[in-house]
């Protein structure tokens, strides 16, 4: 993988990652702390392990992905899954911006469906490149599906 596709890819993540964390600070607030939430919802303290550890995955699988496109000659894949990265790390980002700053319960877990939808893309996109790859990039998807889950039923909960 060549050092500045990863650069891109990791450069991507991370601005994703920090418009994140920077609309998640209401999660301090006391508006998400009465919220009901399900019993099946993880510590406060899992979720600044687990989404360093994707994105880290997210960039390096993708920067390998589309290396190995662009060396095969399939450069309309390799531009095809950035467009379809790039998606994918908008629907990342903003669903914190609608869960948390917006407070709109309802659309954030539509958000969330539309990124858990987007990922299972992604995972399948690799596959076909490498499937060894592809099943390193798994574990997003099923997070992602994990995370629709539980925003769906705090909406739920909190109609």
């Amino acid at each position: 993988m060549r050092p500045s596709t990863l650069a891109k890819t990791a450069g991507a993540a991370f601005v994703t990652a920090a418009l994140g964390g920077l609309a998640s600070r209401p999660a301090q607030s006391r508006w998400y702390e009465r919220l009901k939430k399900p019993g099946f919802q993880p510590p406060r303290q899992a979720f600044p392990i687990v989404w360093p550890i994707l994105y880290t995955d997210i960039a390096v699988v993708s920067a390998s992905t589309m290396d190995t496109l662009n060396e095969r000659g399939e450069t309309e894949k390799a531009r095809a899954y950035a467009g379809a990265l790039a998606a994918n790390l908008v629907l990342n980002a903003s669903w914190s911006w609608v869960f948390f700053n917006q407070r709109r319960l309802g659309a954030a877990a539509v958000v969330a469906t539309g990124l858990t939808v987007s990922s299972v893309d992604l995972a399948r996109r690799v596959a076909t490149v490498n499937v060894p790859a592809g099943a390193a990039l798994a574990p997003y998807p099923l997070w992602c599906a994990f995370a629709t889950a539980l925003s769906t039923r705090i909406w739920q909960l909190n109609r």
